[in-house]
């Protein structure tokens, strides 16, 4: 049976039973090859999936994963990779095979980073990918146009969608591809527009009535989406109830002449909550781009120092806006995780809430329909002052409390790391909540 399975299955996607099995095996400790007998598949398509799929659901809170951690006097003293004693962890039914931590007989006591795989989860995934690579054209306007304008002039020369790709490599498509984009038109109103008619040889046949509408659209790489949905926070909270979350967000400035949403003009905030405080902190970017938004949470590192930084910032709670799509990069300070990103649901604001509240606040002292740099809003200077404005404001939810005189009874360190800052304590006849504070 599993020789007949081996032989209808070999070149098939995985199916959901074949994921169930899949996390019934892990969950036995059961090898990739037993796995992979059991269903028909390669033992190389079952370390893919499992490696694809797992999530990570328990971060080690350790500096680093180290096997003689017990020996660390006293106890939780551990300086990480400089220390002399230091050997590194490894996990052969973790790191090795069958890949993932299910029904490990040590997974309650483990103090170590743990990984689990679910069939459901990676079967939605893997639904979501697939309808996601099989709609519209692999293309950007830009890219199409490059392609038109390329093509159109040896095309009308007499020259074949072959010979032009052989002297232009660089368009990077195949000859398929090419024939493809120009029967669907894809090509006709992009650069200097071509069809289907200008090649040298056209059968004409009549078009269906029902022409479906052809969608310019570059595949997104959904890859950091694995683990960090807004299920998967949900799910991690359950697990953890007592962790600190930090939702996280971006500001945009007026929209006016901004040539579209995604593109809009400088300055942009970078923006963070800090829920047990209600505290709000933000940065100030001249550039808005995934790299900018990184080294906005490098610096809030730097701004708090290590330490705080891992007990207060443990998971991060954002949107899923192009400009926070370098998951790993924000997980890891080097080689190190030092917190959890999730991403909210599509159009799903009310999921992050909290912060969205507290950008109203924001927009009391920089109104939407007003040119930010001219309110005065030019300098992380400005929004430090602006912030400690906000976080001087007394709360019903924080029992008549500011988020500011909270921070600093319940966490004075945290409180002096964001005074040297620059933000500071207002009095509460002095705080301003209009736009005139800027100027």
């Amino acid at each position: 049976m599993v020789i007949m399975m081996a032989a209808n299955n070999k070149f098939k996607h995985l199916t959901g039973e074949e994921r169930r099995i899949i996390q019934v095996g892990i969950e036995n400790g059961s090898t990739q090859k037993a796995i992979a007998d059991t269903i028909g598949k390669q033992k190389s398509t079952i370390g893919k999936e499992i490696k694809q799929h797992r999530v990570l659901s328990y971060k080690c809170r350790m500096p680093v994963e180290c096997a003689v951690y017990r020996k660390c006097r006293p106890a939780g003293s551990c300086i990480g990779a400089s220390c002399p004693n230091f050997i590194p962890f490894t996990c052969n039914r973790r790191d090795h095979s069958p890949g993932a931590c299910n029904g490990c007989s040590q997974f309650v006591h483990c103090r170590f980073s743990k990984y689990t795989y679910n069939a459901e989860k990676a079967q939605l995934l893997y639904e979501e990918t697939l309808k996601d690579s099989r709609m519209g054209a692999n293309l950007t306007t830009e890219e199409a146009a490059q392609i038109a304008n390329t093509i159109a002039p040896l095309l009308r020369k007499g020259q074949s969608p072959y010979t032009i790709l052989q002297n232009h490599p660089e368009l990077q498509i195949s000859e398929r591809a090419l024939y493809y984009y120009l029967e669907k038109d894809i090509l006709h109103y992009a650069g200097d527009g071509v069809t289907n008619m200008d090649l040298r040889r056209q059968v004409s046949r009549r078009r269906s009535k029902k022409q479906d509408e052809m969608i310019l659209k570059k595949r997104e790489d959904r890859s950091f989406l694995k683990g960090r949905t807004y299920r998967d926070y949900l799910a991690y909270l359950q697990e953890h109830p007592d962790i600190s979350v930090v939702q996280m967000d971006t500001v945009y400035n007026v929209q006016e002449y901004a040539p579209n949403r995604f593109h809009p003009v400088p300055p942009y905030l970078q923006t963070f909550k800090f829920l047990e405080f209600g505290f709000l902190f933000a940065l100030f970017h001249e550039d808005f781009s995934a790299d900018a938004m990184k080294q906005g949470v490098d610096l809030l590192e730097s701004i708090l120092s290590p330490p705080l930084f891992f007990r207060h910032v443990q998971v991060m709670l954002t949107d899923r806006g192009g400009e926070f799509y370098l998951a790993e990069q924000i997980e890891h300070s080097g080689d190190d995780l030092r917190t959890r990103l999730f991403y909210c649901d599509p159009q799903a604001a009310n999921q992050k809430g909290s912060l969205e509240n507290n950008h109203i606040e924001l927009r009391y002292i920089c109104p939407k329909s007003v040119d930010l740099l001219s309110l005065g809003l030019d300098s992380q200077e400005k929004l430090n002052l602006a912030l400690s404005h906000i976080n001087s404001t007394r709360k019903e939810h924080l029992h008549g409390k500011s988020p500011f005189e909270l921070m600093e009874f319940m966490e004075p360190d945290l409180y002096q790391k964001f005074i040297e800052f620059g933000l500071q304590k207002i009095e509460g006849d002095k705080v301003v909540l209009k736009p005139y504070l800027l100027k």
